[in-house]
């Protein structure tokens, strides 16, 4: 628990107040550790955090573009299935169950590649994937970067003020990081590149991978459907990395208890399982905080799992060799049988010959 409690970067204001319990900074000194984590000029070991906001900033433009000069409903439409449901799968799919949580293997580094860049790239891999591992660790507790409780900016600016990888580590505990990362084929740097960069992605190849993944991206999109289209797809993934970042927040019920009975079956946080990101994400979050290794979290016939159905369709075509799926363990742990329904009404027992009522006992 001593990796899983010092492994992000804690910031200024503490996980934890006097009392121990957890520290709520103040809007202000929320903005005041955001821009201090951004700012490259005092430190460059901010590059990761400066380089996640400032890809939002260079998509910003396209939007821009598509609103107000390539305006069209068809392109309106193909953005929206784009931001909504393509990106919030493929960061389902990649993100969360791969990088993370190791649901789900390649058969070779040739489908882990393409399935990392069926989109375009925009989450830097090392600020999710680490810090994803505290959050199931310390969900809804202190140290838990995305803490519901602390409110709606704590969670929409995390990735800057929460989530990035502790700078100071022993090289036991940065080697801890590198296992944790080495399957998703980032770059890493040695531990004296880390002592550097403060980060354990290398900037040059991370850089260079999100150059080459746009340009890729850009040129299909144009190819497909000209400069508006291309346009309003790249507007779309700004948006939809802006809008991920409220994610946590909403699906932890805002910091309240929120949980249904006979929907939200995990009670060891504050989890819910939501509609709208399941259906266009496949993220049914109460049930992946349940099995969070499993490689579908959509478990009941209505749940739509659209992540699933591409890993299921990878594995069917070969490209991946294993998975884990626990929804047969679902409902042998939460779906019972349901009651039987006792008759007000007396029946006639064979047995007896006797008229008597079903919550008699023979």
């Amino acid at each position: 628990m001593a990796f899983i409690h010092d492994v992000l970067q804690e910031p200024s204001y503490g996980w934890k107040n006097a009392d121990g319990q957890l520290s709520k900074p103040t809007p202000k000194q929320l903005f005041s550790e955001f821009f201090t984590r951004l700012n490259i000029f005092k430190d460059k070991k901010n590059w990761l955090s400066f380089m996640s906001w400032a890809m939002v900033l260079c998509l910003a433009p396209f939007l821009f573009l598509f609103l107000f000069k390539y305006f069209s409903i068809k392109g309106l439409i193909i953005a929206f299935v784009y931001s909504m449901m393509v990106m919030g799968t493929h960061g389902t799919i990649w993100y969360h169950r791969y990088c993370t949580h190791g649901a789900f293997k390649f058969r070779n580094n040739f489908w882990r590649f393409v399935t990392q860049n069926l989109t375009l790239k925009i989450i830097p891999e090392e600020i999710y994937a680490i810090s994803h591992h505290v959050h199931h660790a310390l969900s809804d507790t202190p140290g838990d970067p995305y803490n519901a409780q602390g409110g709606f900016l704590y969670c929409f600016l995390a990735d800057a003020n929460h989530q990035p990888v502790n700078r100071n580590l022993e090289e036991k505990g940065f080697n801890r990081c590198i296992t944790l990362m080495k399957h998703t084929g980032v770059t890493c740097n040695t531990y004296a590149q880390y002592k550097k960069w403060g980060s354990i992605a290398n900037p040059f190849h991370m850089i260079l991978g999100v150059i080459v993944n746009w340009a890729f991206w850009f040129t299909v999109f144009y190819l497909l459907g000209g400069i508006g289209i291309a346009c309003a797809l790249f507007g779309a993934a700004g948006f939809w990395a802006v809008g991920v970042r409220t994610f946590n927040y909403e699906g932890h019920g805002k910091g309240e208890d929120k949980r249904r009975e006979g929907v939200d079956h995990n009670r060891k946080d504050m989890s819910i399982n939501q509609l709208w990101p399941g259906i266009v994400a496949g993220e049914w979050h109460n049930n992946h905080h349940l099995y969070p290794k499993s490689a579908r979290s959509g478990f009941k016939p209505h749940q739509v799992d659209s992540a699933w159905y591409y890993i299921k369709f990878m594995h069917f075509i070969g490209a991946v060799s294993h998975y884990h799926d626990s929804k047969k363990q679902f409902y042998k742990d939460y779906i019972k049988a349901a009651p039987a329904v006792l008759s007000a009404e007396p029946v006639f027992c064979p047995t007896t010959g006797k008229q008597i009522f079903a919550t008699e006992v023979i």
